[in-house]
């Protein structure tokens, strides 16, 4: 693995650094926007082309374990692999994997924590990456590409596969981020780490800079996240295929229970 020992563009210690919202971040969150909008726009030819639907999902398969595998390569082969921070404990390593296995099996149980958990974590990174390398650094191309898979990957199953979240799945989704948060916090304590940010905030800016000192900024996450589940629930609501569009298609705006 001699050639992925030296280069500037996986040089772990490469110099230049990562800063947001420069050029080659917001083309980043374009590309992110712009796979949204073609997999938006296209999900009825999708849908009721087979082959392509297939095709699709074992494409963000595909990348969502190589963007893994390469990451574990990586450590090894720059000699930075370390128990205190290459785990794959933090939120969105957690939903990449959970993604691999919503995919393959097509979990309707798996299916709201990503669509939740999955957008929110992986949306935030996009959006405030803790991130140190600069484009065209393998770290950076790999960063976004998981990234936006795990959008990709939530939105799929819900515009192609046909699932669909309920008002329930938002509080399971909470209740299973704070059963992996006290799971996390566990090991940060035994190994002396920050997985999650659960012991400090990331040493890059972040979102979680304006939200208090520790740990009053994890209470804030908890806060941040309910009413982001909520709204982002509201959204699939409203958008074509949603219930509330349904009814009010139909000239309903109450279900037969008389309850919106």
């Amino acid at each position: 693995m001699d050639w992925l020992g030296s280069g500037s563009w996986v040089d772990a210690y490469a110099p230049e650094g990562f800063e947001a919202f420069t050029p080659s971040h917001g083309l980043a969150v374009l590309g992110l926007i712009v796979c949204v909008l073609l997999l938006w726009l296209t999900r009825g030819w999708i849908g009721s082309h087979k082959p392509v639907s297939e095709g699709i999902r074992w494409l963000l398969i595909t990348i969502l374990i190589l963007a893994e595998v390469t990451l574990n390569i990586w450590y090894v082969a720059q000699h930075i692999w370390d128990v205190q921070t290459s785990l794959p404990l933090e939120l969105c390593s957690v939903t990449l994997l959970l993604s691999i296995l919503m995919l393959i099996f097509r979990s309707r149980w798996l299916y709201p924590i990503i669509l939740f958990a999955g957008i929110g974590g992986a949306l935030q990174a996009v959006l405030t990456p803790n991130l140190a390398y600069a484009f065209p650094h393998y770290r950076f191309i790999h960063f976004f590409v998981a990234h936006s898979a795990i959008i990709l990957a939530a939105l799929y199953m819900t515009w192609i596969a046909g699932f669909r979240p309920t008002w329930k799945s938002v509080g399971g989704v909470m209740l299973f981020l704070n059963g992996l948060a006290l799971m996390v916090w566990i090991v940060d304590r035994a190994l002396g780490a920050n997985y999650m940010f659960l012991t400090g905030k990331p040493s890059t800016p972040s979102i979680l800079d304006v939200l208090g000192p520790y740990p009053i900024y994890i209470l804030a996450e908890e806060v941040i996240a309910l009413l982001f589940f909520s709204l982002l629930m509201l959204l699939f609501e409203v958008l074509p295929g949603g219930r509330l569009y349904v009814r009010l298609r139909k000239g309903a705006v109450y279900g037969d229970d008389g309850v919106l």
